[in-house]
């Protein structure tokens, strides 16, 4: 049996999608003042990590030009460095070039859904920048086109060979062990069994001896168990992050961050009681 003992509180990592067409709140920051509100907002509420992004990767989503992902990015990510110099900024790209100015402006953190597939220079990149973290999120396919019929024999072991193939890789290239957070990829090119697999043994991904992401939030599938619109997601969203907190998940990365600070304080209150 699970003791709340075992739990370890995991990181908040809140989205500020800088986008138009993302699943859950497309067009919403688009306007810089309206994204450094909400990012206060997100940090005021508990979020130790902001991750932006300029380009939509929901299924059926196409590729935004650098230069309008570098346009939108680039003001926020100077504000909130200047105002919350404690709080860590997490990129959501695939491009080495829109990465690179977004570090000169104080991110940190790269979280790239290709897994530096997408982009021959994103590596070297990654390797020349020690203090650097690289999320590597495992897709099958590409975003247009992963939610079309995707099909594994085994979706789990397809996905720790995948992870084994991405840090043999990121050793070749010189990336530090303690650079590498890995992503299992909730939804990129999975079917509901597939995710539902996934988070069943998030446990397995962690023993590989990596910090684990987990980006379940508001996503489809919770829609396919209990129909509802990416806003009324919350309850199946906290249910996937206490399947991910029993199983040694080192990041939460949320759109409902009061929600889950909340809930991950009830959690570690009650936890005292248990020793």
């Amino acid at each position: 049996m699970i003791k709340l003992e075992t739990i370890k509180i995991p990181l908040l990592m809140g989205i500020l999608n800088l986008t138009e067409d993302s699943f859950s709140d497309g067009g919403k920051y688009l306007r810089p003042e309206h994204a450094l509100e909400h990012a206060k907002r997100m940090i005021d509420e508990g979020a130790d990590i902001i991750d932006i992004g300029a380009e939509s990767t929901r299924p059926g989503s196409l590729p935004v030009a650098e230069s309008v992902q570098i346009e939108r990015l680039l003001p926020v990510v100077r504000a909130i460095c200047a105002k919350y110099p404690g709080t860590a900024i997490s990129i959501d790209t695939r491009s080495s070039k829109v990465a690179k100015l977004a570090v000169e402006c104080g991110a940190t953190i790269i979280n790239d859904v290709s897994a530096m597939r997408d982009d021959c220079l994103m590596a070297a990149f990654i390797a020349s920048n020690p203090h650097l973290k690289i999320v590597l999120m495992h897709m099958s396919g590409e975003p247009l086109t992963m939610q079309q019929n995707p099909s594994y024999q085994n979706v789990l072991q397809e996905v720790l060979e995948f992870f084994g193939e991405r840090l043999d890789f990121c050793r070749k290239a010189g990336i530090n062990r303690d650079q590498i957070w890995l992503d299992p990829g909730i939804g990129f090119g999975k079917n509901l069994q597939h995710n539902l697999q996934l988070l069943a043994h998030l446990d397995t991904i962690s023993e590989l001896g990596y910090p684990v992401l987990l980006a379940a939030s508001r996503k489809r599938f919770i829609n396919e168990i209990s129909p509802s619109e990416p806003i009324d997601r919350l309850p199946g969203s906290l249910a996937a992050a206490l399947a991910g907190a029993l199983q040694n998940v080192r990041i939460l990365r949320v759109h409902d961050v009061a929600a889950h600070k909340q809930f991950l304080n009830v959690i570690s209150r009650i936890q005292m009681e248990t020793g």
